[in-house]
Parts: structure tokens; C-alpha cells; sequence
């Protein structure tokens, strides 16, 4: 990309600029590798692949291309996984290639196992060790997240975003990954700061509703309409970049805290696509919410806010879903539980928020939910969710009783943070439980 399209701030980064390029399986990942090859015409940008589709022996094989050289790496893994590929691998080779005079930016086409926003947050967080001459770190000392890309099947993304089937049962990783496929394609959407969305749906209501959803998931991102991503020339996939708005994510990470509306999305309802919000100053009861966590699946595409148990008063609880899965788990606690020390290190920018919501009884604790649908009656999520809420003689227990609350049924009540060192990076922030449609405990 031209250094004068950039704005100033960018401009005097001297970080090599990284373009993450995601796309699921068959088409979407076709169309993610032809967006690499034409990122790869301008002079001295580098792509890097990892394939890990023989992760389960152990075996990754990775192509690095600048021009027309191409250098073929296999790499054996003493314990195959996602994290390790990253840590031992991807992570040290940004660091090695940033500091080529001849490397002006670096291309990533994910392997569709890997995450999108995890890759981003790895670059940012994990410490890199071991690479001569440099002092360890993070990989973002020498390399900056310039945009994310992601190239998806207009045919058929809906139906993923909004399936139950996982990503074993697709046969598109090993045995040990419980992720499903909506989750990864919606992942990779909602991280994304531009989007190509590839083929003709044949139906021009079915664009029309795809259109309602992209512009709801990612309202800041551009979307590129094209038939044949053979017939894309690398100067639009420029071209799209540069339109990128200032603004963008560019790999950030937010935290459970961080505004759920994102952007400036449409509020009203398209074809059946509308976002729901949900807001309430009393906790969920959580046998109650357990049940009625079924209306977040059928005609949902995805789901995430903040919920308060009754029956767990100090943590905060993250939601997310992506079609028919979910996941909830903690996100540390409310600002009203924290010692005067701990408030003091808390975000100035959540404390200033919740001042202006404070309550006498309950301090920063609420209800937060935002909720995008394609095909359900937002009045009967609403209803169900309404209906788990604690009720009037409930709430006085909440208050007065927290001794006998605590003896509840909490089906939410069993999420663990166990270091594993073989455990995949998420994307979410939270170490959480994860549930099977119609919820199953997993």
C-alpha cells in the first residue's frame, strides 16, 4: 500500500505492516489464496502459509513466497497443536523477516484451523524468545496488524454461521478441536476490517439478507461483491485495503468490557436481519437462563454481552454465540467487588462508564446482551429473557440472603482456568465453558 494513503500516525510506524487473509474451506479458502498471490505483486511483500492439515502427526508444512521464490518448510512438532505452530514457528518468522531491509510487508493466508483474532492477539502478547540478535518480546515490536481480510462463500455462509456442525464432523481439523464451523466462519468476519464475499447467491433476497447481516457484524468494514476471484486484479485488493476507514480494528483485541455495539451498525430491521439489545439491572437466575439460552440458536447468527448471576454476585460472565454453539465463562470481576487496590489498576474508561450507571445496592452490575438475528422474533428472545430474570421476592433474597442464592442451582457453575500448555487460542476473553446446541454441557 502506498505510505501517502496512510494516515500520519501510520505513516511514522516503522513496523513491517501484516495483512491476516482468512477464508474457510473450498471456495472461501481458494479465494483467500488467490487474495494472497495478488497481495504478493507488489514489490517486497512476503506470504507465509501453514498448512496444518497433517497437524495430527505432527507434521506442518509451511511456503514462504516473495516474487516468484518460493522456500518449502516441513516442520515437525514434538506436540502438534494450533499454539505450538504459532509459538515456535509464525511468531519468530515475522520477527526474522521484519528485520530484512527487502521486507516491506508480510502476507499471513491462515490455514482455516487458524483463528483469526487469536493469530492477532498472539502477535501482540506472546513473547518471543530465541531469535538471534533481538531481545525477547512480542512480535509486535517489529510488526503491526495492517488489516484483516477474509474471504467467505456468499453461497453458503449463512448456513454455516448459523449451523451446529463442527469442524471435526467437516473433517477440517483433528479430533481434539471441539470448535464448530460457525464459530470460525463467524470469527473470521467479525475480526475482519475488509471482507470479500465470493459467488452469486442466485437469489437476490438471499444477497440482500447476507448484505443486512455483514453490515450489522461489521458495519466499518468494506465489502467486495465479486463473481470470479480469478478475474481480481491486485491492484482492487489494493484498492479495497486503501478503504479501509482509519478507524478500523486492525487486529485489536477487545475485552469483555469494550462497547458490544460496535461501529455505527444499522438499528433497523432488513429482511428479517435486525440486532436485538438486552438490558437489565437485575441479575439472571441461572436454572433459568439455562433454559431459556435455547431461543439464542435457531434464526441467530451470533450472540455476546455481560450477564450477572445471582448466583455468582462477584464475576462478571461473558456470553458468546455463534450459531447453534455457545460459550460462557468469567471475565473477572465487577468493578463493585474489587479491592480499593484492584479498582485502582481497573480501566479508567470502565470506571468512568460506570459512574454514570452506578447503583446504591448492586454498584457496576447489569445486563448487557446484543444479539443479531437473520430469522427470529426478537419479542420472543426478548420474552425469554425477560422470563430469566430473578423476580421481585428473588431480588429481596439477592439483597438481604446471599447465603441462600448461593445454594441455587447454577448450571454455569462449573468453568475452570486449568494451564494447559496444548490448549488452542480462542479468540474470546474469558476462560469459559463451552455448550453444545440446545445446551449440553460439553
Amino acid at each position: 500500500m502506498d505510505p501517502a494513503l496512510l494516515p500520519s500516525g501510520r505513516q511514522s510506524d516503522r513496523r513491517t505492516p501484516v495483512v491476516v487473509v482468512a477464508g474457510f474451506t473450498g471456495p472461501a479458502a481458494a479465494g483467500a489464496a488467490r487474495l494472497a498471490a495478488a497481495l504478493r505483486e507488489t514489490p517486497g511483500t512476503v506470504t507465509i502459509r501453514h498448512d496444518l492439515s497433517g497437524l495430527g502427526e505432527g507434521i506442518v508444512h509451511r511456503t514462504v513466497r516473495i516474487g516468484e521464490q518460493e522456500t518449502s518448510t516441513v516442520l515437525e512438532l514434538a506436540h502438534g497443536c494450533v499454539s505450538c505452530t504459532l509459538r515456535i514457528d509464525l511468531l519468530p518468522l515475522l520477527c526474522v523477516l521484519a528485520a530484512r531491509d527487502s521486507v516491506n510487508r508480510i502476507v499471513l493466508e491462515l490455514d482455516p484451523a487458524f483463528d483469526a483474532e487469536a493469530v492477532c492477539q498472539a502477535i501482540e502478547n506472546i513473547a518471543v524468545t530465541g531469535v538471534v540478535g533481538r531481545i525477547d518480546g512480542p512480535a509486535a515490536r517489529e510488526v503491526r496488524v495492517e488489516a484483516v481480510l477474509t474471504c467467505l462463500d456468499a453461497r453458503t455462509w449463512l448456513a454455516d454461521a448459523t449451523g451446529e456442525d463442527t469442524l471435526v464432523e467437516r473433517g477440517s481439523v483433528t479430533a481434539d478441536d471441539d470448535r464448530t464451523v460457525a464459530r470460525v466462519t463467524v470469527g473470521q468476519v467479525d475480526v475482519a476490517d475488509a471482507v470479500v464475499a465470493l459467488g452469486n447467491t442466485g437469489d437476490t433476497i438471499d444477497q440482500a439478507r447476507l448484505a443486512a447481516v455483514l453490515s450489522r457484524l461489521v458495519p466499518d468494514a468494506p465489502v467486495a461483491w465479486v463473481d470470479d476471484i480469478d478475474l481480481l486484479r491486485a491492484a482492487e485488493v489494493e484498492a479495497l485495503l486503501a478503504r479501509i476507514p482509519a478507524h478500523a480494528r486492525r487486529g485489536r483485541i477487545f475485552d469483555a468490557h469494550a462497547p458490544l455495539l460496535r461501529g455505527q451498525p444499522p438499528l433497523g430491521t432488513e429482511y428479517g436481519v435486525a440486532l436485538v439489545e438486552f438490558a437489565a439491572s437485575r441479575p439472571f437466575h441461572p436454572a433459568r437462563l439455562h433454559e431459556a439460552l435455547d431461543v439464542l440458536f435457531d434464526g441467530v447468527v451470533t450472540a455476546r454481552g455481560r450477564i450477572w448471576l445471582a448466583t455468582q454476585p462477584n464475576e462478571v460472565v461473558w456470553l458468546e454465540s455463534a450459531g447453534g454453539g455457545l460459550q460462557v465463562g468469567g471475565a473477572g470481576p465487577w468493578l463493585a467487588a474489587m479491592s480499593p487496590s484492584e479498582l485502582a489498576q481497573a480501566d479508567p474508561m470502565r470506571r468512568a462508564m460506570a459512574a454514570l450507571r452506578w447503583d446504591d445496592q448492586f454498584g457496576d452490575r447489569d445486563i448487557s446482551l446484543v444479539i443479531l438475528v437473520h430469522d427470529a422474533d426478537p419479542a420472543e428472545i426478548r420474552q425469554a429473557l425477560h422470563w430469566a430474570l430473578v423476580e421481585d421476592d428473588e431480588l429481596r433474597l439477592v439483597e438481604g440472603a446471599p447465603e441462600r442464592v448461593a445454594q441455587w442451582e447454577d448450571p454455569f457453575g462449573d468453568w475452570h482456568a486449568d494451564p494447559c500448555e496444548t490448549s488452542e487460542p480462542t479468540g474470546l476473553p474469558f476462560d469459559g465453558q463451552a455448550k453444545s446446541p440446545r445446551g449440553e454441557a460439553k
